[in-house]
């Protein structure tokens, strides 16, 4: 490619023109968002960047960095994927409400969904069952879409009513309807029965020798399942299996299912929460699993923040949600891609930044 081909910068005065309304409409939804939160109580907070665990999940990778201390010593840390631990101290501090507009970071993420730094908008209430944060997402949606001026969501030929009554579905309903597994039937004592799933689901998903119960589980959700949800209005996909409950509690009612929700719009997923685990014992089992199977696909484990799992057993009984804001600007702004709605897109030099043209 000769300079001639390159596209020209972000900050050119015609790119930036041709993205000016998207960026407005993040403006005035982030201005709305927050007053509505104020509103609601919340405090907002802001948590630090550089962390010693980026956080302990399979397939989140993390930049790293060194930071030198004045006698010349170096630590190693991470740039967060979430400000989730951090939040949790907070709470176990005894902050009840909080909220935090938080710029987090992933390697290997670059798309029309994917960004390497983004905003993660996040909040937590203590002392509240999940589903109390379940209807913040709805509201919050909403009032995003009020913000920007659209009445309903598009992406890629979909559409979604964000004021519409949302579809409740479990996931062992959405894998029954969408790709015809009795997901449940697979999961015992709490853990996935690997050759169970792949007997299952050898009729609809491509299946590796060494696919975990995770990872066949993963492959129905993206090809089966994820394409049917938020179309027409939201979907909130609801009671995750336990082998999928990262850092959400068992519920009480049933161990094979966790107090963990995804929502999505249009086929995207817009946000993840919990009824938040505080059981310190199992968060930690859970950790080294995840940093076990982590090492044997990559090569590399995060350490484990025991600030953090100090923090676990400390904190009130909560919830909170994570929900990607930049997705959310997208389709309340109708951009087309997720780097049209930030200030100041990723650089274009690398070969996975073409979309940037």
């Amino acid at each position: 490619m000769t300079a001639a081909d390159r596209p020209s910068p972000w900050w050119s005065a015609h790119r930036h023109g041709d993205r000016r309304g998207f960026l407005l409409a993040r403006a005035a939804i982030t201005t709305a968002l927050r007053q509505w939160f104020a509103g609601q109580g919340f405090v907002e907070v802001e948590t630090g960047i550089l962390q010693v665990s980026p956080g302990n999940e399979v397939h989140l990778h993390a930049p790293r960095t060194e930071v030198t201390g004045p006698d010349g010593s170096r630590a190693q840390r991470y740039l967060r994927t979430s400000p989730e631990f951090a939040c949790k101290k907070l709470l176990a501090a005894g902050e009840e409400r909080i909220v935090e507009f938080a710029r987090v970071f992933r390697d290997r993420e670059r798309g029309d969904l994917h960004l390497p730094e983004f905003t993660m908008l996040e909040w937590y209430r203590a002392g509240e069952p999940y589903e109390a944060v379940i209807a913040d997402c709805i509201t919050v949606i909403a009032q995003a879409a009020s913000a920007a001026g659209t009445r309903v969501f598009g992406f890629r030929g979909r559409s979604a009513d964000p004021f519409a009554e949302p579809e409740l579905l479990p996931v062992a309903t959405a894998f029954a309807r969408f790709a015809r597994i009795d997901l449940l039937a697979t999961i015992r004592d709490g853990e996935g029965d690997r050759d169970a799933l792949a007997r299952a689901a050898k009729d609809c998903v491509r299946i590796a020798d060494d696919d975990t119960w995770s990872d066949i589980f993963s492959k129905v959700l993206v090809e089966h399942v994820e394409p049917c949800l938020g179309n027409g209005r939201l979907t909130v996909l609801y009671e995750y299996p336990t082998p999928e409950a990262a850092l959400a509690r068992t519920k009480a009612a049933d161990p094979r299912v966790a107090e963990r929700f995804e929502i999505y719009a249009c086929g995207v997923e817009l946000a993840n929460g919990f009824g938040e685990l505080t059981d310190a014992a199992e968060q930690r089992r859970r950790f080294e699993a995840a940093m076990a199977e982590k090492a044997r696909r990559y090569g590399e484990r995060y350490p484990i923040d025991e600030e953090f799992m100090a923090a676990v057993g400390a904190m009130p009984a909560a919830s909170g949600v994570a929900l990607g804001f930049d997705r959310l600007v997208m389709l309340a702004s109708g951009a087309p891609r997720i780097d049209q709605v930030v200030w100041t897109p990723p650089s274009s030099v690398h070969p996975w930044s073409v979309r940037d043209a």
